[in-house]
């Protein structure tokens, strides 16, 4: 059949990132960027993609290329829940856990590329196809290194820019030297931007709870990962606590969590990452549970993919702006007026340049 797939094929890039970027528990010192190609019997290629933050990489991509990419061949690529569910249970052993949802997530977007070439669609619309344009919020300017002069020159270049919201890493060791900053940047802005935070799983719950309080009086959209991210208890405690939303989601990777913290009510922001729910497939899934629960998706990271993503479904809030891929694509996304454009080409959207994707290819 014309669409059965004939060639799988796995690779692994490195990324240098493209600025300092630190926040309360690490820093991101190079994006391993994991590559599938499938290749159909009618000449389609599909190119999907995911990531780790500098370690882990050839693990995924041992993973794919010993074991998941060798059922695809001869499968109808058009069959994209059923081979997702099939990669899924064949390595049930390693699931749920970050390794295979890499993996998969490889997988999945190369296949949505495929439906997408094949319908001559965008992903924004054939994912959903809500709108085109997403509000856009910046954290280059916002990580935890940076002084607080410069926090502030980074909020007031975004909103001079017309961007609608910042984030700002938190964590210092001191809680007043987390208020300080926030204080200081909220007073520049004034009361019309968006401030959100981000502690990335760095506190304990009364930590947590401090800090949420003292927050208050910044006005803050939300409190991202304040704790570890399996501990639900802990968040539904917090969000108990204060009136600031709590954003989780980055650090879950399988429907299932998704749904136990909505559940729960631990989750205010749903911030689910393509790349580590295992690929768009169970990211829509998550994506209309979240609206079930009358949640807005504010997704992490990936921004060239998410904004398709975010566009496509009606609870989508905010596109994360931090470019990663500019070394390996010819263009970049569109912004205007302060939003991320979905673009239209067919496909992911993405404007790959091979030459400097093989140029950075490891191994």
């Amino acid at each position: 059949m014309s669409t059965a797939i004939v060639r799988a094929e796995a690779f692994l890039v490195d990324l240098e990132v493209e600025t300092v970027r630190t926040d309360a528990v690490q820093a991101f010192l190079k994006q391993e960027t994991i590559f599938v190609s499938l290749v159909t019997a009618d000449g389609l290629t599909g190119l999907g993609y995911s990531y780790t933050i500098g370690t882990g990489g050839t693990a995924v991509l041992a993973l794919l290329r010993d074991h998941l990419l060798p059922r695809l061949v001869g499968a109808d690529a058009r069959n994209v829940e059923a081979l997702w569910s099939d990669l899924f249970w064949s390595t049930h052993a390693t699931t749920v856990g970050a390794i295979t949802s890499l993996a998969l997530a490889a997988v999945d977007t190369a296949l949505w590329d495929l439906r997408c070439l094949r319908a001559g669609e965008p992903l924004w619309r054939l994912a959903g196809g809500y709108r085109q344009r997403v509000p856009l919020y910046d954290t280059e300017g916002g990580w935890l290194h940076l002084t607080t002069d410069e926090l502030v020159a980074g909020a007031l270049a975004s909103q001079k820019a017309g961007w609608p919201g910042v984030k700002l890493k938190v964590g210092k060791p001191r809680m007043h030297e987390d208020l300080e900053r926030l204080r200081a940047v909220r007073d520049a802005v004034g009361p019309s931007m968006d401030i959100m935070v981000d502690a990335n799983q760095s506190m304990t719950y009364p930590e947590a709870r401090r800090r949420a309080a003292a927050f208050e009086s910044v006005d803050l959209s939300w409190f991202e990962e304040p704790l570890p991210a399996d501990d639900v208890t802990g968040h539904v405690r917090l969000a108990e606590s204060t009136s600031i939303p709590i954003a989780v989601g980055e650090s879950l990777y399988s429907v299932s969590q998704f749904r136990e913290y909505a559940a729960a009510g631990g989750a205010g922001i749903v911030q689910v990452d393509v790349a580590r729910i295992g690929g768009i497939t169970p990211w829509l899934k998550v994506a209309h549970l979240a609206e079930t629960f009358n949640l807005e998706v504010c997704p992490h990271f990936l921004m060239e993919l998410h904004v398709s993503l975010t566009a496509a479904v009606p609870n989508g809030r905010y596109v994360e702006h931090i470019p990663q891929l500019r070394a390996i694509t010819s263009s970049e996304m569109d912004i205007v007026d302060g939003h991320a454009v979905a673009p239209d080409t067919p496909g992911l959207g993405i404007d790959w340049n091979q030459d400097a994707i093989d140029d950075r290819r490891v191994g």
